[in-house]
């Protein structure tokens, strides 16, 4: 009985493993033919006429304007966006500033049409004109391209340049985050930014930014010293602590609503390889690995010395997947160290916890530089696929742990039913410590005036293959959301606070920032963009209701 016990167990170790290499491999193949496929639309759609403001921009800008009919460029701009519903969305065409005097030529030739058309449109409501594009990783269709209108791609600002003293570094918006540390890991430095090497720099920092760095230094918006920005009279900006202060405060976590960001100067620091990687177990091990995530956020409250908080620890990141080819569920947790341990092993905070005690398949902890990191992070989820994010914030309750638990699971029956082509359907929990987020420079984001209680952002990160099943995700991924709400405002358990970076289409993520906050926002909107550029004629993200009776 034994030998058998032994041999089944043996046997369903082997399928997980197999299931998970056959997993990784399975992301990258649907990666490169959601890919193909995209190139195949972008081919055989019909190529728009140019709109007369369009052809007025390739007047103006003519060596940085693409337009449709130039097929090969056009193609490839639009096949350079992570999610595949955004490769979809065709724009009148896209302008890539090579500098940010053309960047304000783009802007004003757009405010002079936008005035024209709020001249004449009364009372109606004028459509959007353009939209901005940093790293193009958002998965809301719409966010940073537009139908038949005018994109405009940041690409061509990718600058990385440190100081001589290696305090600061200025970043081009148009940069990914792997520009950034490619750079930066050479000269033994750092910057709090991206876990995904494939994001764009610009997004994630207007929209707060989560880094390995933050349980040291805070928010990634929280530690940028100054921003360049083009207002919506085309002029040039600085805004910092000294210059334009109530900019330089919205523009941490208030998103495109008050320019176009073209440059952003970051503290820098002195960091060399860190330790990280990611654990993967079977779906079994999910009540241990609730348990795990409790017991060590719950250690910023610790007053034990050998299981209080050490801020060099970021995570755990614990990912809960349901892959629907091989019908199989996987959990992956990601740790990382900052400062590389001595021996190579285990770091004493991860070690002593719980996590250095479960089984696990295997695990890809080593010690790497940042890239090597932040790639890993992206390898998980390349582009080409059809995307969904949504999230809710509860505290760190056992109960309410497992109430997202059990949503993200009553979930996969339905799904299993629908039987949605290349579906994986991934909860994802990670900590939000009050000790990080009063770290920095102070922000709008409304979580500097909470108790002492360590948070938890719960967020679904959902890709498939098909449009046809767009709607079923969803409202799938709204209904889960929605169901750990519900038990968390039931067990008061829940906070206002939606990281706006992974809120769905439907989501409002300013409210969560307080009403104080919120009519700030409004209030600085007004002042620099007095007549709406960047709240009507932009569309993408998410807007400020300046005009709807604000707050």
């Amino acid at each position: 009985m034994a030998l058998q016990l032994l041999s089944a167990s043996a046997a369903t170790t082997l399928l997980m493993l197999i299931s998970i290499f056959i997993m990784r491999r399975l992301r990258a193949s649907q990666a490169l033919q959601a890919a193909k496929k995209a190139d195949h639309l972008v081919l055989m759609s019909s190529t728009p006429e140019p709109t007369m403001l369009s052809r007025s921009l390739a007047s103006a800008l003519p060596d940085s304007v693409i337009l449709p009919h130039d097929a090969a460029a056009f193609k490839q701009s639009m096949n350079s966006y992570w999610a595949q519903q955004e490769c979809q969305v065709i724009p009148a065409c896209v302008v890539r500033p090579r500098n940010v005097q053309q960047l304000c030529t783009a802007v004003t030739i757009l405010k002079r049409e936008y005035d024209e058309r709020e001249k004449h449109a009364g009372e109606a409501k004028v459509e959007g004109l353009f939209a901005i594009r940093s790293g193009g990783h958002s998965p809301v269709s719409g966010a940073a391209s537009i139908k038949g209108g005018i994109v405009i791609d940041l690409g061509l600002f990718r600058e990385v340049t440190p100081s001589e003293n290696g305090s600061s570094v200025a970043i081009g918006a148009g940069a990914k985050w792997m520009d950034v540390s490619k750079v930066l890991d050479e000269k033994g430095l750092a910057v709090v930014g991206g876990r995904n090497s494939a994001v764009g720099v610009g997004g994630l920092t207007l929209g707060g930014g989560l880094s390995f760095f933050s349980p040291r230094f805070g928010l990634v918006c929280s530690n940028i010293l100054s921003y360049e920005l083009v207002l919506a009279s085309g002029s040039i900006t600085t805004a910092s602590a000294s210059i334009n202060p109530d900019l330089w405060r919205v523009l941490k976590g208030g998103s495109n609503n008050f320019g176009i960001v073209t440059r952003f100067t970051a503290r820098s620091f002195p960091s060399t390889n860190i330790w990280g990687g990611f654990i993967y177990m079977p779906a079994s091990q999910a009540a241990k690995v609730l348990a795990a995530f409790h017991e060590f956020v719950n250690r910023v409250d610790s007053r034990d010395p050998s299981t209080m908080y050490d801020n060099h620890a970021a995570g755990p990141i614990a990912c809960f997947s349901y892959i629907q080819t091989l019908g199989v569920q996987a959990i992956a947790v990601n740790l990382v160290y900052t400062k590389s341990p001595e021996n190579k092993k285990w770091p004493a905070c991860w070690k002593t916890s719980s996590f250095g005690s479960l089984w696990h398949l295997w695990s890809t902890c080593k010690v790497r530089t940042l890239t090597s990191a932040t790639d890993e992070m992206n390898a998980l989820n390349p582009p080409g696929r059809r995307q969904v994010f949504a999230t809710t914030t509860i505290k760190n309750d056992p109960t309410t742990i497992a109430a997202a638990h059990a949503a993200y699971r009553d979930a996969i029956a339905s799904i299993r039913r629908v039987n949605v082509k290349g579906l994986v359907w991934t909860l994802v929990l990670q900590p939000l410590l009050s000790d990080s987020v009063r770290k920095g420079d102070a922000n709008p984001l409304g979580l500097d005036d909470y108790t002492h209680e360590p948070l938890v952002i719960v967020s679904f990160t959902v890709n498939w293959d098909e449009r046809r099943d767009d709607d079923f995700i969803k409202t799938t991924t709204r209904r889960a959301v929605e169901q750990i709400d519900a038990v968390a405002a039931a067990n008061k358990s829940g906070h206002r606070y939606r990281y706006l970076n992974y809120c769905a289409e439907w989501q409002r993520p300013f409210e969560g920032y307080g009403e104080e906050n919120w009519r700030f926002l409004q209030g600085v909107s007004r002042k620099y963009d007095p007549e709406g550029l960047f709240q009507r004629g932009c569309i993408g993200g998410f807007k400020l209701d300046v005009m709807n009776g604000g707050a």
